[in-house]
């Protein structure tokens, strides 16, 4: 029995890919040219609808490494982006109309695919076999629907605000200080204290700072409970010091003193190597948030493994609602992938659906393989699918801070040359695993066999 995909974008088109050149057959089911999304506008699989560009292919970038992993495991996307590339300087650009017509044509003349143009409003029953639903971040109204009264009301998230990242080695913690409200807990938090003349010129420049124009489909009125922070800055001078950036209860030990304003960072991940600047969800430009957010004291080397945004985003709640194969807990043949699971970005939604498809059609034959390791990108990007522990699951672009720690006495500059070295190693071997699998006759079903 084919395996059915729901969804023609990255994702989709890479678990298609992955399953055909393994001689499974696949039933892709897309919803364009019958009804487009308000973002969409071509009729080709793979389309690209905001930047052209998949981020930097060097190895010193946690993107770059995600793109080597999976040009080892032959993926059609990075393929495609290769063939189609446009000067970019280090960063890996393609001409978007090439690049969704290169991936309409190895999808759609694969004979082992069948290629089914139109809407679909709920997730095909067990009887029809293995599903993956790869539909991102503009999933049709119908179909989400569908999705959250099969895998619970509350499992879909519609409009995202999104805090920025820092990779914690990336912070001077000799101007940041560990405290909590009150001296509450342990130091939960880290803190940047700024004086008031810190703070008005920050205050001004955020009001000032270019701003991100929303799609026709995401204008919104804000909800005051997560207000972007050029929002609060405008009702009032000292509106963020009394908001986000309130001092009260702490003391600066540095001063004695407590601060004007303070920028507090809570720790993303039970390592402590990334954290989330409280409360700062923006609409700001990319540029713009790195050079407003570097005149905090302690970030003014920070490296952003996110930064932030308030958008339309329908996102599962993945930790709570898929296996470690992403596969529905309470719908156990269907699986997830892309945008649709709380990954973030191009590159890091096909990487989704490379693994996926690869998990799905092992299960679908009766075995039961091991994710890629989380020493790798691609397994520290889909291990945030399903072991982050916080209280409000967010989308995250693949980061260093994700994977495994490199080992004890690694200095800071050699960090991202292991990372990087260890991870291609164990995704060949994790790849040369795989590959094996499929080439046994049968697997005992159930079985660990990794």
């Amino acid at each position: 029995m084919a395996i059915t995909i729901l969804g023609g974008g990255l994702a989709g088109c890479e678990a298609a890919w992955q399953l055909v050149k393994r001689g499974t057959r696949v039933r892709l089911i897309e919803m364009k040219p019958e009804r487009f999304s308000p973002a969409h506008e071509s009729e080709n699989l793979g389309e690209l609808v905001c930047s052209n560009s998949f981020r930097s292919a060097s190895l010193n970038s946690a993107a770059g490494l995600l793109k080597e992993e999976m040009r080892l495991m032959d993926s059609l996307i990075v393929t495609a982006a290769r063939a189609t590339s446009v000067p970019a300087g280090k960063a890996l650009a393609v001409d978007r109309e090439r690049f969704s017509r290169f991936i309409t044509e190895r999808i759609s003349g694969n004979p082992l695919v069948t290629l089914e143009r139109r809407e679909i409003t709920r997730i095909p029953h067990v009887e029809e076999g293995t599903v993956i639903v790869a539909t991102g971040p503009l999933t049709s109204d119908s179909l989400a629907d569908d999705i959250a009264r099969s895998v619970g009301a509350d499992g879909l998230s519609f409009y995202d605000a999104i805090a920025p990242i820092v990779e914690a080695d990336s912070l001077d913690m000799n101007k940041l200080f560990s405290a909590s409200r009150y001296e509450e807990g342990e130091g939960d938090y880290l803190n940047a204290p700024m004086d008031e003349e810190t703070y008005r010129r920050f205050v001004d420049a955020v009001i000032w700072a270019q701003k991100v124009d929303p799609y026709p489909f995401e204008k919104i009125p804000h909800f005051e409970g997560c207000l972007p922070i050029e929002e609060i800055a405008r009702r009032g001078p000292d509106t963020l010091a009394f908001g986000p950036m309130k001092p009260v209860g702490l003391i600066d030990p540095a001063t004695g003193r407590r601060p004007y304003a303070v920028v507090q960072l809570r720790a993303e991940n039970r390592e402590k190597t990334l954290y989330n600047l409280v409360g700062f969800q923006t609409k700001m430009t990319h540029p713009e948030q790195e050079k407003m957010f570097r005149t905090i004291p302690g970030l003014e080397s920070a490296t952003f493994a996110r930064l932030g945004s308030i958008h339309r985003n329908t996102y599962l709640d993945a930790p709570r609602l898929l296996d470690r194969f992403s596969r529905s807990t309470a719908l156990p043949h269907v699986f997830f992938a892309g945008q649709i699971t709380g990954v973030e970005g191009y590159i890091e939604s096909a990487a989704s659906g490379l693994i996926v498809g690869i998990m799905a059609g092992l299960c679908a034959r009766g075995i039961t393989p091991e994710p890629p390791p989380s020493s790798t990108a691609v397994g520290g990007l889909l291990k945030h699918t399903r072991d982050t522990t916080p209280k409000k699951y967010e989308p995250m672009n693949v980061n260093f801070g994700l994977m495994d720690a490199p080992p004890p006495g690694t200095t800071k500059k050699r960090k991202k040359e292991v990372l990087a070295a260890a991870a291609i190693a164990e995704i060949r071997k994790w790849i040369g695993r795989v590959d094996k699998l499929w080439e046994e006759e049968e697997g005992e079903k159930g079985a660990v066999v990794f």
